[in-house]
């Protein structure tokens, strides 16, 4: 999920130096975001720990769980608390989605499937951040199309959590990984002109791209590429 993602036009005024370093900041705590998410998604498919959060219970725990922290991060991102919050938020995420890739890694092929959503995950954010470099056109306007395509994807996840159709599921998390990516160019550019002058605002709009990415592959795999014994 993302925020509002700030969808108003960009302040171009932003001098170079202050958006490479606001670039530069953000891939760093971007990595270093990654460990605890690792750590999380270790600790939740070794205990279990979420293996009872699904439905419509679990989809509402999800979604309490993200918007608390993304308030708690845009209340903190200007001070000292700012990246132990974000930290925090990187953990609860992996523990989330421990009960995905515990699903997965019942297949027979399950952890080749794992490292083929990570790998493809990479491969598209370093493919939008390439992108991002060279690309022309002004993407200011972008931001709220995308997020009237999340906003989408909320109301089908929450009806699919109902209905529980795999088809739905997998047209879901096509379309997630179609937004999301769509949205790295966008956050990546953002950065790039000056629309985002906070690092760890900026962190956690490209994380949540990255895990819904990662999420949506997964998801697809697992659906149409999981083998049993």
């Amino acid at each position: 999920m993302n925020d509002s993602l700030h969808t108003q036009t960009w302040d171009h005024a932003l001098p170079a130096a202050e958006r490479n370093r606001v670039l530069r900041n953000t891939y760093w705590l971007l990595a270093l975001s990654l460990l605890p998410t690792v750590l999380g998604a270790w600790i939740g498919v070794a205990t279990g720990i979420t293996q009872y959060m699904g439905g419509v219970v679990g989809l509402v725990l999800f979604l309490a769980g993200i918007f608390g922290f993304i308030f708690a991060i845009e209340k903190t991102k200007n001070s000292a608390a700012g990246v132990p919050v974000l930290l925090a938020f990187t953990f609860f995420m992996g523990l989330m989605l421990s009960r995905l890739i515990a699903s997965v890694l019942g297949y027979s092929n399950g952890a080749s499937l794992v490292m083929t959503a990570f790998g493809g995950t990479a491969g598209v954010f370093f493919a939008m951040a390439s992108l991002a470099t060279v690309v022309k056109r002004d993407l200011s306007g972008m931001g709220k199309f995308l997020f009237v395509g999340v906003i989408g994807l909320l109301v089908a996840s929450v009806i699919n959590a109902f209905v529980g159709s795999t088809t739905g599921m997998l047209v879901i998390s096509a379309l997630s990984v179609m937004i999301f990516s769509a949205f790295m160019l966008y956050d990546i550019r953002r950065i790039i002109d000056g629309g985002e002058t906070n690092y760890i605002s900026a962190t956690l709009a490209l994380y949540l791209d990255i895990v819904n990415v990662f999420q949506g592959l997964l998801a697809m795999l697992g659906i149409m590429g999981g083998e049993r014994d």
